[in-house]
């Protein structure tokens, strides 16, 4: 299908579906075997790829990396039978596989996860979901068209405890909520991810294919591998990493799908390395809800400090923290009966005062009752459920937890939010058009023209 073609159905909102699921009859009952092909090899993929395996009837047929040594160790560990090839193209042409592990980098996901479709296997794509608004929308419509299984990797959806703060905040307990901070800190300083000159590239990598869709450029290590999230071409920094994932908490707790305005404010302040991506970022989203109003949510990304937030409680563990008193990662929900802190391995719930305190005498008299009660659950990262989901909605055909749509809209707000960076200035989102009112040069930024010949959808 041509890019034009899925273009015109996105917009139009249109779900054909096709005939072509053919890996559906072999698929059938919770007992059958499904056949997995990897594509993007490295630590990642290999990580979700073990979790995935797990699961009873799971196998790995085939692995798929443009960098012969990460292809090498994946079919290692898959095991002698399974097929390594260097183009994805060759694996979706396979006929025993029924379904594709997603695991490149970002600027890579729309066009596998179209093709994937296109060729009849189910999908699991890690997050960020797509480059940008526009190839989100394309997968989305590939999926419906195809009638294809496709969940996004935001494994908080299949955390118990984050529907647990879900029901608590949707049923009115935490009272009204009209502010939300979310942040992600991280320190490297001084030097960042380095600046290292460009070089030949290395030996068993197919550098043309790895840029694919992307501006070309000589090869540098710090656009590969780990690090390539710290440049546009490929990914979108802390903002579309971490903060894909706890957007998308924010809209499942809150119970909306796209903000109403935008603004945001930052830049690369300190760190003087190889990439382009801001340093430290903040950004102010404005979002409605039919019933209960609307709140404001404010995003911090900062990579010049690990602290984040503080106040810990003893012998509670908090995802991602390395000292002794720091919270780098996590959600703050404000309600007029108390506040609740939430990251991917737990929440706590601190209540306010019973009685206001209008002035300095009522301040400084003892609390002696709350708006509610304190509570501390301990959760854990919840990938393995998430993989098992994926694998259950594949024999099922039921939904996904973070089926392609919900994982679209929260990618697209992460999105949003570099957009309003780059412009400067606050930006009003029209969700049901996916596009700024009033704006064109930010509407330009919801897309970009792949390279050729890599222009694949």
């Amino acid at each position: 299908m041509k890019r034009r073609e899925f273009i015109q159905q996105a917009i139009q909102q249109t779900a054909v579906i096709s005939t072509t699921a053919v890996s559906y009859s072999r698929v059938v009952g919770a007992n059958e075997r499904v056949n997995v092909g990897l594509i993007g090899c490295g630590g990642r993929g290999r990580q979700v790829a073990g979790l995935m395996r797990q699961v009873p009837g799971v196998e790995y047929g085939a692995v798929c990396d443009v960098y012969e040594p990460n292809a090498r160790a994946a079919r290692e560990w898959a095991g002698t039978a399974s097929q390594a090839v260097g183009d994805f193209r060759k694996l979706l042409e396979q006929k025993s596989v029924d379904a594709v592990h997603i695991a490149t980098p970002d600027h890579w996901h729309a066009a596998i996860t179209v093709l994937a479709c296109q060729a009849g296997k189910d999908v699991y794509v890690e997050k960020p979901l797509a480059h940008n608004v526009r190839e989100g929308r394309l997968m989305v419509a590939a999926a419906r068209r195809y009638n294809r299984i496709v969940q996004t990797g935001t494994q908080h959806r299949s955390a118990p405890h984050y529907r647990e703060v879900q029901r608590i905040i949707q049923s009115g307990e935490l009272g009204e909520v009209r502010f939300v901070r979310v942040w992600n800190y991280s320190n490297i300083t001084p030097n960042g991810i380095g600046k290292p000159p460009d070089e030949p590239v290395p030996e068993g990598l197919d550098w043309d294919f790895y840029l694919g869709p992307a501006p070309k450029v000589a090869f540098n290590r710090a656009r590969f591998l780990s690090t390539f999230r710290n440049f546009y071409d490929y990914a979108g920094g802390t903002m579309t990493d971490y903060g894909t994932h706890r957007l998308d908490t924010v809209q499942q707790i809150m119970g909306v799908e796209a903000p109403k305005t935008v603004v945001a404010t930052g830049g690369r302040f300190t760190l003087n390395d190889a990439g382009d991506v801001p340093d430290m970022l903040q950004v102010t989203y404005e979002f409605e809800h039919p019933k209960t109003g609307g709140f404001i949510l404010s995003y911090e990304s900062c990579n010049l400090n690990a602290h984040g937030a503080g106040g810990r409680t003893p012998g509670f563990n908090y995802y991602g923290a390395r000292g002794t008193e720091d919270r780098p990662h996590g959600e703050a929900y404000y309600g007029t009966n108390g506040t609740l802190i939430a990251d991917r391995i737990g929440f706590e719930i601190y209540p306010e005062p019973l009685k206001p305190a209008l002035t300095a005498k009522q301040r400084a008299q003892p609390i002696d009752a709350w708006r509610m009660q304190p509570r501390r659950v301990q959760g854990k990262d919840t990938t393995d459920l998430h993989t098992q989901n994926f694998i259950e909605c594949v024999r099922s055909r039921q939904k996904p937890n973070a089926e392609v749509e919900i994982g679209h809209r929260s990618t697209a707000t992460s999105h949003l939010g570099n957009i309003a960076y780059k412009v400067g200035r606050r930006l009003a989102w029209d969700a049901a058009k996916e596009d700024f009112i009033a704006d064109a040069e930010a509407s330009k930024l919801l897309g970009r023209k792949a390279r050729k010949p890599w222009d694949l959808i």
